[in-house]
């Protein structure tokens, strides 16, 4: 257990860490830091903290030191962060990108004290209210560079996400954000151009709520999401990002040709190639 720990960001990710921790006797007490005075009050009334401080103050009270904020203000805040810890203390990310954070800090004295972590785990909501019990149960959580961490460390963060019900798995920062790129960052941009292509051509908003089923809803689902979070995604990552947009592209023709030529026999063999991932993802 943990006697404070201190949520830098009270938004989904943080605000249902805090929420785990609470639930499962992890943290007698639960800090907010936040850059707007609405999110720290917000937080305060749904119970996902119990005091809200300014950072340096926070974090001199804390043991653990959670930051979940967009990737672009992440770095100065982390590094701020680090600067004021000590040997006792423990800090952790959960970042969707991981290859510019652990390059920032990578020669900073205090590196051994901290972990680079991603739950996998997110919805299309944001903010204090996107919050939620159980978020992290059967998902998986990725620690980059766990070598660079002290181990005593690395196995606080290891047994905190087994309790919250996730299964660990390790990679280097830049395999990271590879892999992110396949597995969710193309998926983000898939579903903003989706929405965008519908709300160009289809100008009667009553035909898309009446005649969108449930494909075209869990296709879109993501574009409800924050530009915030995902525009300094998809910069820190562009180049992973424009490696898988290019290959999504080039699918996409694929698709275009066979219509275009009337080839059924390869209209068939694409969607039948697409069927196997149904061996990988139930």
């Amino acid at each position: 257990m943990f006697n404070t720990v201190t949520i830098v960001g009270v938004g989904l990710i943080s605000g249902s860490f805090s929420l785990a921790l609470k639930d499962l006797g992890l943290a007698r007490k639960v800090i907010g830091v936040s850059r707007t005075e609405a999110s720290r009050q917000k937080a305060l009334e749904l119970g996902l903290i119990d005091e809200a401080l300014p950072l340096e103050e926070a974090v001199r009270q804390s043991d653990l030191i959670y930051v979940a904020i967009p990737v672009d203000v992440t770095i100065p805040v982390m590094k701020q962060i680090m600067d004021l810890v000590t040997e006792k203390q423990i800090v952790a990310d959960a970042g969707s990108t991981k290859s510019a954070l652990c390059n920032a800090l990578r020669d900073h004295p205090m590196r051994g004290r901290f972990v680079a972590t991603h739950p996998m785990w997110g919805t299309e909501y944001s903010g204090p209210e996107a919050a939620v019990h159980d978020a992290f149960t059967g998902r998986a959580c990725v620690i980059c560079e766990k070598s660079k961490s002290d181990p005593e460390i690395v196995e606080k963060i290891e047994n905190v996400y087994r309790q919250l019900g996730m299964r660990i798995t390790y990679m280097d920062a830049d395999n990271h954000d590879m892999h992110a790129a396949y597995v969710s960052h193309i998926a983000h941009i898939t579903s903003f151009a989706l929405a965008n292509t519908v709300l160009e051509k289809e100008k009667e908003e009553d035909a898309i709520f009446e005649l969108a089923g449930g494909g075209f809803e869990s296709t879109v689902r993501l574009a409800k999401s924050n530009p915030a979070m995902w525009v300094p995604i998809f910069m820190q990552n562009r180049e992973h990002v424009l490696d898988v947009l290019s290959e999504h592209i080039s699918q996409l023709r694929k698709f275009k040709a066979c219509l275009e030529k009337e080839n059924t026999e390869y209209l068939q063999e694409l969607i039948e190639h697409a069927n196997q991932i149904r061996r990988i993802i139930k």
